[in-house]
């Protein structure tokens, strides 16, 4: 799909409307999550990174938006993350059904912690 993109925007406005979307908020939820921290394509996907390392990335694909890495959390971590493991280092959040913001945040922050 946007596999060839070289930045963030092209990245997201090579997809659907109705995933440019869910892109766009998951993109606002990272900023959110992660102040100061700055968007770069690794591995042909949009990357935040902090004090120039990558920290968690998000793509876009036909039924699903991906999130990678999965961080280690808590139990109640663990059981919220479950749904949406889709292998040993992705997460994947299906496109026509709510995507939980909120825990994308979560992710995200956890997955800071470990870098700093």
């Amino acid at each position: 799909m946007a596999e060839q993109a070289k930045t963030v925007d092209a990245y997201i406005a090579a997809f659907p409307e109705d995933v440019r979307v869910i892109l766009g908020d998951i993109r606002r939820t990272l900023r959110q999550a992660l102040p100061g921290g700055a968007e770069a394509m690794s591995y042909g996907i949009p990357t935040v990174q902090l004090n120039g390392h990558s920290v968690v990335h998000f793509a876009g694909w036909k039924n699903h938006i991906s999130v990678y890495p999965i961080p280690e959390g808590d139990k109640a971590f663990e059981a919220a993350i479950e749904p949406y493991r889709a292998g040993k280092g992705t997460l994947q959040f299906p496109l026509g059904k709510p995507v939980p913001y909120d825990l994308i945040a979560r992710i995200a922050a956890l997955l800071a912690e470990r870098r700093r």
